[in-house]
């Protein structure tokens, strides 16, 4: 999961497989929630916790941006990174947040599939519904979110 998702994103989030994955887990390991009973339940908790962590590492990359107390550099490469996607990877954060309001289960789904990568039958037994439910929810999820990201 975290290679599907940071192979797609690698440029945004500088963060790389091996320590997205280590920090999920460090980060499942202290809470040690219900959800992970089952495999389904496992990777819809997997996909929260990576979201969790894509977001959190890129706010404090744009804190740090903005002074956040740090010292200066003057690496000139590191401005020339793409801002535009980090800031859709936060948008998108903040339409998850207003879409929770209205129905949760679409925001598990967007995790799974947008965060983590996720197939359609994973997402589907991590949801406990059918792979056209999954596919039928998917395209509300991004009609929703799209109207919320303009």
């Amino acid at each position: 999961m975290a290679h599907a998702r940071l192979r797609r994103s690698q440029h945004i989030t500088l963060l790389n497989t091996t320590g997205l994955v280590h920090e999920t887990w460090l980060r499942l390991q202290k809470s040690r929630p219900a959800e992970t009973a089952d495999r389904g339940r496992f990777l819809g908790y997997a996909a929260r916790v990576m979201r969790s962590i894509i977001v959190d590492f890129l706010r404090q990359r744009n804190a740090e941006r903005r002074g956040g107390g740090r010292v200066v550099t003057l690496d000139t490469g590191i401005a020339a990174r793409s801002p535009a996607a980090e800031d859709e990877i936060l948008r998108v954060d903040q339409a998850l947040r207003e879409l929770a309001k209205v129905d949760e289960r679409l925001v598990r789904l967007v995790e799974m599939r947008y965060f983590a990568g996720l197939e359609e039958a994973d997402i589907a037994a991590s949801l406990g519904v059918s792979c056209r439910t999954v596919r039928r929810e998917w395209q509300k999820a991004r009609l929703l979110l799209s109207l919320a990201l303009r």
